[in-house]
């Protein structure tokens, strides 16, 4: 393990720079750059105050993470067939209720649409991939056709109904998630 890497990294993940991570472990600035250029090595004693200052331990600091998974496929996916209102929701991003923001594939046969969802806080966009559609928020009705996208804040009643005679496929992501 690349111990002076893995203190820069833990460094930079908590926005400090290498005077303020000093200050807080009564250590030099130098001997930070040092540690982190791996021109030198802790004491057991000090690597553990520089993992306290960090918010860490030896266990977590010493424990390989697997790499985290970016790009994802079809099997992947999980989805989500509705036949009464005409559509398939597909999470695209694995367990994204957990992150910042929720991206799904929609499919609305045409004709279609979504159930219409409560106000809620956070922001929706979306891309349409094909076909054409009317987003209803509130009393407004806001057609969007394929290659174009749309962006709002659900502060509304909503929901989206596709075309009688294209149906529409889009993009659609939540932040916070809410699908």
């Amino acid at each position: 393990m690349d111990i002076g890497s893995r203190l820069k990294e833990l460094r930079m993940q908590k926005s400090l720079t290498q005077e303020e991570l000093a200050s807080r472990s009564e250590l030099s600035k130098g001997f930070i750059s040092l540690l982190e250029r791996n021109l030198t090595s802790p004491s057991i004693a000090t690597l553990v105050d520089l993992l306290q200052c960090l918010g860490t331990d030896l266990k977590d600091f010493f424990t390989e993470t697997l790499e985290e998974q970016i790009a994802f496929g079809e099997t992947d996916y999980f989805e989500k067939i509705d036949n009464e209102l005409g559509n398939k929701i597909e999470w695209i991003i694995p367990n994204a209720q957990k992150n910042i923001m929720e991206p799904i594939k929609l499919s609305l046969n045409a004709g279609g649409a979504t159930y219409p969802d409560n106000p809620h806080e956070g922001e929706e966009f979306g891309y349409v991939l094909s076909g054409s559609l009317t987003i209803v928020l509130g009393n407004r009705h806001i057609k969007v056709k394929k290659g174009d996208s749309f962006y709002y804040k659900p502060d509304t009643t909503h929901y989206m109904k596709a075309n009688e005679k294209t149906g529409a496929t889009l993009i659609w992501v939540s932040s916070p998630p809410s699908f």
